[in-house]
């Protein structure tokens, strides 16, 4: 069935559109125009009233959503999740398990396996947040479930389950530089976590694969004293591992406003991602975390005695606001940063991440005020509250 979204201002690679048209067929986009004339042959026309037409956010970071935490490891509570966060503008999703016990690990993977056969699923693959941190480092992962890296346990996963796209660890604990070189050559994303590495240990884990930091500034010291010497302490590393690319937390919260526009300048639109890092309470009706340690207080998830955060409660469509009248930053970075960064990093780019004919018709509408107001997954319309 085509379909056509007429009277857009349309975010593409090269730029802006106005008043243009974008046509989909079923679940790739077929045709976009710059004007607004009306398509004979398309079955269903929607006037987007000049609003904005941008592509669907992909997360990388997110733990559940809709009351459900990915850590159940059923397909409903997989799907549940999903589904909540797409109401909020993510069309394709990485779901995260925190640091697990090696059966969770593999009830998830089976789980995901499945749901990634299924292109209309909106899962891409999993992404393993732990459990080989370092323990200073905890934060709200469950330091009882915390290890150092093992061979046999993460080749079995790797190997024995389809759907592992990226696994987080601390590059300063022993064994995870090999982990590193051994998930690169499986292309796995590896990703440096809930550390304390400094300089030296962090260019050590870029060169062994480590391409990407997870929730940047969160779970990593930047510059510190040592006694009376100064030194520079994760984030610096990062920072000057030029092309390191990061993701910030981008609820106003975990990362302030000033320091994501900071971020924004130094790694730039290319290797900056936005996620959520939500919990199961993010778009739900509940205030009931899944984690018993976790409360919900000022807007975000905390450990109960407040010695750290402990996850967002926001949605796709709350980190495209935050950067744009929080941060100061463009509408169309904002957009690229949850879409084409993210699908750029996972290598799934080819398909998604842009508004290009041939790829999939993953589809948003934000009005002036940056709300939702239709959300297209593989062409397929979402049921929203306030729509168009």
């Amino acid at each position: 069935m085509l379909t056509q979204i007429y009277n857009g201002h349309i975010l593409t690679p090269s730029g802006w559109i106005n008043d243009g048209s974008l046509l989909f067929d079923d679940s790739r986009i077929v045709e976009i125009r710059k004007n607004s004339n009306i398509e004979p042959r398309a079955e269903t026309a929607i006037n987007a009233l000049g609003m904005h037409v941008v592509p669907g956010g992909i997360e990388l970071h997110c733990h559940g959503g809709g009351g459900h935490d990915f850590m159940e490891g059923t397909e409903d509570a997989f799907m549940a999740a999903v589904m909540a966060h797409r109401k909020h503008g993510t069309t394709a999703i990485f779901p995260t398990l925190s640091s697990a016990t090696l059966s969770m690990m593999e009830n998830a993977a089976h789980t995901c396996d499945n749901l990634i056969e299924d292109p209309f699923s909106g899962v891409l693959g999993l992404h393993l947040e732990g459990p080989y941190f370092n323990p200073l480092k905890a934060g709200a992962q469950m330091p009882e479930l915390i290890r150092l890296p093992d061979p046999d346990e993460y080749r079995h996963v790797v190997e024995d389950f389809n759907c592992i796209k990226r696994w987080d660890a601390a590059p300063e604990l022993p064994g995870t530089l090999e982990m590193g070189q051994y998930l690169t050559g499986k292309g796995v994303l590896p990703a440096i976590a809930h550390t304390a590495a400094e300089f030296d240990e962090v260019r050590a884990a870029y060169e062994a694969g480590y391409s990407h930091a997870t929730h940047f500034y969160n779970g990593m010291p930047g510059f510190h004293n040592v006694r009376e010497f100064k030194h520079a302490g994760t984030v610096e590393a990062v920072y000057l591992m030029e092309n390191m690319t990061v993701e910030m937390i981008a609820d106003g919260i975990h990362v302030p406003p000033t320091l994501i526009k900071l971020v924004y300048h130094i790694k730039g639109v290319e290797r900056t991602a936005l996620v959520t890092d939500a919990l199961a309470v993010a778009a739900s009706d509940s205030n009931k975390a899944f984690d018993p340690r976790v409360i919900i207080e000022d807007g975000v998830c905390k450990l109960a005695d407040r010695s750290a955060l402990a996850g967002s409660i926001a949605t796709m469509d709350r980190l495209i606001a935050t950067a744009v009248h929080m941060a100061d930053i463009p509408l169309q970075d904002a957009c690229r940063m949850v879409a084409e960064t993210p699908a750029r990093i996972m290598g799934v780019y080819d398909r998604k991440g842009s508004l290009q004919r041939g790829k999939d018709a993953d589809i948003l509408i934000l009005d002036g005020d940056l709300k939702l107001k239709a959300v297209y997954s593989m062409g397929n319309r979402v049921n929203l509250d306030d729509a168009i």
